[in-house]
């Protein structure tokens, strides 16, 4: 009788009443594990269901399973673990960066223990939160300073309103940009309290146009590095190096969002250059802007490094305390950042760079073990073939560069209703109890391999899966 109208006066009258359920043999054992009365609730749901028709009228055993599956349900975290297969690395939707075992097991430490968070051990009194990474992050970069908050777009944020609040602010009409979530560059400067001076055009700015925009008092000039975009063809800016100079010699601070934070030279590893953050301390910028999150590898979070006198005075911003990071972050953060200090190993050691470096042969090898037996699985409706992939970096980094890599094809054999099939084998792999996210493009669903880690544990999930059919 499932969805088919109400329940008739016979079948309400055999349902059994709230107590009856709980006299059962396993009552006692749900409720120890999810609570008494979280238990009655779902049983009053589920005999409210069974009136309402939209279940079957059962006994106080079966209404009892149904309350237990409902309270399962609802005890299942909603932010569950993903095998990312998109072939994007640094995925926003997915988290972005997955964090180093030692910064796991520091984030986990602090979690679990109180930790001298602000406390000076040594001297007995008060210390800064700050201080736990100031002095890491000053090596790593060549900054006389730094301090730390939640993403990049807050340091951005607390940038702007320290140094322009009711001043000018000066950027590049190619540098207005905009990053996911619908950020944009002018929307913050305006919240900032900036007044932003535009100069140049979309394509093309030059040096003049940022000297006659600093004939008149600025707070700032602001660089930003286009990392989600690329203009290609009659195009100009001025360097970081020369907008240096500029802004020195009136006076002004120069500061570049570097957006991702790179910290190392990406080439040393095969990958296409970024600038790194150390090269825009040295070209001159009083202070830079970047995430911990991306191409860093760590937590999410957003650093200003840069000059000490700046820095105090953002420091001294109220907004700052807004915006600070907890005792989580900052245990996995310096752990992330002491990482650094051992460039030669970060490839074998940094969950980002190993996923972003690793050898396209080893990843064609993988490939060619698991199709066999994910075409056993789904059977003889699909085909599955070692397909190449281009993978992303993803999060705004090298947005026009790929990484040659390799994967799995899956293509419907019958053409009728192969989309159809493909999208219900699409939801069928997100459902696993370990979801497998992959993507649909030219009529196959792709599974790039790239960023997959632990093969016999993917292949126990597989197992798993209630393979598709292909509709006749």
């Amino acid at each position: 009788m499932t969805g088919k109208g109400a329940a008739s006066d016979a079948d309400r009258r055999r349902l059994p009443a709230v107590d009856e359920v709980l006299r059962t043999t396993r009552a006692a054992m749900v409720a120890e594990i999810f609570g008494r009365n979280a238990l009655v609730e779902a049983i009053r749901s589920e005999l409210a269901d069974a009136r309402r028709g939209a279940t079957d009228v059962g006994g106080a055993d079966q209404i009892l399973s149904r309350a237990k599956r409902q309270l399962e349900r609802a005890a299942t975290p909603s932010l569950k673990p993903v095998y990312n297969l998109t072939g994007t690395v640094l995925h926003t939707n997915l988290g972005r960066a997955r964090l180093a075992e030692v910064a796991i097991e520091a984030a986990t430490q602090a979690m679990r223990e109180a930790v001298a968070l602000e406390f000076d051990v040594g001297g007995g009194k008060r210390g800064e939160r700050d201080d736990h990474l100031r002095a890491l992050l000053c090596e790593l970069t060549g900054a006389e300073d730094a301090t730390i908050v939640n993403n990049n777009a807050a340091a951005v944020l607390l940038t702007l309103n320290t140094l322009a609040r009711g001043k000018r602010a000066i950027v590049s009409r190619g540098e207005l940009i905009e990053i996911g979530g619908a950020f944009r560059m002018p929307d913050i400067m305006a919240r900032a309290g900036a007044k932003l001076v535009e100069v140049g055009t979309t394509n093309r700015t030059h040096a003049k146009d940022y000297a006659g925009a600093l004939e008149q008092p600025a707070g700032l000039v602001l660089k930003v590095h286009t990392s989600n975009y690329r203009i290609e063809g009659f195009t100009k800016e001025v360097s970081a190096r020369d907008l240096a100079v500029i802004a020195h010699a009136h006076a002004t601070p120069l500061v570049n969002d570097l957006g991702s934070g790179v910290l190392v030279d990406l080439t040393r590893f095969g990958l296409n250059r970024e600038p790194t953050v150390a090269e825009a301390v040295a070209e001159g910028a009083d202070l830079v802007t970047f995430s911990g999150d991306k191409l860093l590898g760590g937590p999410q979070a957003g650093f200003i490094v840069g000059r000490k006198d700046l820095v105090a005075r953002i420091n001294k911003n109220p907004m700052k305390r807004a915006l600070r990071v907890d005792k989580i972050r900052i245990a996995a953060l310096e752990a992330t950042l002491k990482l650094y200090r051992d460039p030669d190993r970060l490839a074998q050691r940094l969950p980002t760079l190993v996923s972003l470096a690793r050898p396209l042969a080893e990843i064609e090898a993988q490939a060619s073990r698991l199709a066999p037996q994910l075409q056993q699985r789904l059977g003889d409706d699909f085909a599955v073939d070692v397909a190449p992939c281009a993978s992303e970096v993803g999060s705004g980094a090298s947005p026009v560069e790929t990484i040659a890599s390799a994967g799995l094809a899956i293509r419907v054999r019958e053409a009728r209703g192969a989309q159809r099939a493909l999208i219900a084998l699409n939801s069928a792999l997100r459902a696993l109890p370990w979801p497998v996210i992959g993507r649909i493009a030219d009529g196959a669903l792709v599974l790039d391999l790239r960023c997959l880690s632990d093969e016999g544990a993917f292949l126990v999930n597989l197992a798993q899966l209630k393979p598709a059919k292909s509709e006749e």
